[in-house]
Order: structure tokens, then C-alpha cells, then sequence
């Protein structure tokens, strides 16, 4: 999860340096009895109860046919006098699997549509009136990699909507422990997962009967800023009806057409032919 707002075409992309980021603070470093220090040593560093939520979740999610939520994130960047300034982004997400995708973005900079309908992904910047449009993988997931590859366009969310959440988890998992409940968000109570996944801290609000992700706050281990980003995750929906015409702009008929290209690409490597 990785951001910053681009240019010209990253008016058609999310924030895509921000690739996976949500952020916590870092914790405090307080003197630990040594006593405790050596059973947090011997404490398992996969706990069965965090694992069976997560495992929960992943079920819950893959098992869907269709998925439609809405994700709040905020997340901070510094600031030229070095200050972490705040910034939000605001996506409505409709998939239907395997190969269905619309995420509509809006938030402290330029709104973004990208649509997937099983055969081209399409990125527009409605009030620029700008589209790109490329030739895409038949599934979701391998849309998703395309899509930051080629463009650098990554979502927050992209980890829970994948088609197994866990599996993909479970490659870089570190570790996991149950932290206890909280009925903070939305009154719904929820248990909370801490873990750490391909060097990101994540803490995770899993809700305590439907089993869907309701927040979801980490930091990057090698971030030194230790920047705050957080997830929040409501409106959910699984298996409803979802519209023929869902995945398509319906108003980008006159748009102008721009290459589907990273708009960061790297310098050809000294010496290089082209």
C-alpha cells in the first residue's frame, strides 16, 4: 500500500506512489521487564485465533460472486516545511468476479474512474474529459498487476478484493496476534488482527459476525517517517445485483483519447539500445 499525486496522467490514476500504504505510528519504546520481553520470545509468532480471522475474512470476501463498498482513506504526506500534511481519497468499488471491475474516485485532488469489463481496462479524468483504454488479462488479479505495471495505478483495497485474499497474505506473513474487540466503528462490534505482511505493520478491524474488514490502519516497517494512513470500509454488499452496464464510462463518448502509460516511466539504463 505507496502515493503522491502525479501530473497529467495520474489525473486518471489513484495515487499510485502510495501503492499499498496505510500507516500507523510508531510505537513507543518503553522498558520491558525481562520477564515479558522473553515471553513475547516465546509467545507463537502465528497465533491460531489471528490466523482463523484472517482466514475468516479471505472466505468471506473470495466466496462472493459480486462485492460493492465504499473506502475512505486518509493518509499523509510532508509537507515542503516537513510537516505531514492530511490528504483523503473517497472510492466506490462495485467487482463482479472474476473479470469485473469499477472503482470511482474522489477526494483532495482529481476525480478518476477505472473500469475493467473482462476485456480492456479504461482509465478516465471526467473533468479533464480524458480516457485511456488498453487490451487486458482475462481475471481481476492479473488486471490489477497490469494495471500498476503499466500505469502505475494501484488501490488501497487491492489486497481484500483479490480472488483469495489469504493465499496471497500468507506468502510474506510475519506475523500475527489477536489484539481483542472494539465496537468504535459504526457501533458494530469488531475483533482486531495485528500482523505484518511483506514488511507492513497492518491493523485490521474484522467485523465480529459478518466477518468483512471495516478498517484497516499499517505502516510501512522501512518508512522513516512512519506516515499515518488509514482505511476505512462501509456500504458493504455481496451478491447483489450488479447493472450489465456497470463497467463501462457512460460519458466519456467525446473524450480524448491519451496513451495508458506509467506517467513515472524509468530512464533507459545508460548505454542501452533502443
Amino acid at each position: 500500500m505507496k502515493r503522491v499525486t502525479l501530473l497529467l496522467l495520474s489525473l486518471l490514476l489513484t495515487t499510485p506512489a502510495l501503492a499499498g500504504q496505510h500507516g500507523t505510528s510508531a510505537p513507543s519504546r518503553k522498558t520491558t521487564p525481562r520477564s515479558t520481553k522473553a515471553a513475547a520470545r516465546a509467545a507463537p509468532d502465528l497465533e491460531p485465533r489471528a490466523i482463523a480471522l484472517l482466514k475468516a475474512t479471505s472466505d468471506r470476501l473470495s466466496a462472493a460472486k459480486s462485492l460493492s463498498f465504499t473506502a475512505v482513506e486518509l493518509f499523509e504526506e510532508p509537507s515542503r516545511h516537513g510537516h505531514p500534511l492530511a490528504y483523503a481519497t473517497k472510492s466506490d468499488v462495485v467487482l463482479q468476479r472474476p473479470n469485473r471491475l469499477r472503482v470511482i474516485i474522489a477526494g483532495d485532488g482529481p476525480a478518476s474512474e477505472f473500469y475493467y469489463d473482462g476485456m480492456r481496462m479504461m482509465a478516465f479524468a471526467p473533468a479533464e474529459n480524458l480516457l485511456a483504454v488498453a487490451d487486458a488479462p482475462p481475471t481481476i488479479d492479473d488486471t490489477l498487476e497490469a494495471a500498476y505495471k503499466n500505469a502505475g495505478i494501484y488501490f488501497p483495497f487491492t489486497d481484500l478484493i483479490v480472488a483469495n485474499p489469504y493465499k496471497d497474505m500468507a506468502r510474506g506473513l510475519d506475523l500475527a496476534y489477536y489484539i481483542g474487540q472494539s465496537t468504535v466503528i459504526d457501533g458494530i462490534t469488531t475483533d482486531m488482527v495485528a500482523y505484518i505482511d511483506n514488511g507492513v505493520f497492518i491493523q485490521l478491524w474484522i467485523g465480529a459476525e459478518d466477518k468483512l474488514p471495516h478498517r484497516v490502519h499499517a505502516v510501512f516497517l522501512n518508512d522513516p517517517e512512519r506516515l499515518r494512513h488509514d482505511l476505512q470500509l462501509s456500504n458493504w454488499r455481496l451478491d447483489g445485483e450488479v447493472a450489465a452496464d456497470a463497467f463501462a464510462p457512460a460519458s466519456a463518448g467525446s473524450a480524448k483519447r491519451i496513451p495508458f502509460a506509467n506517467p513515472h516511466p524509468q530512464a533507459p539504463a545508460k548505454g542501452a539500445v533502443n
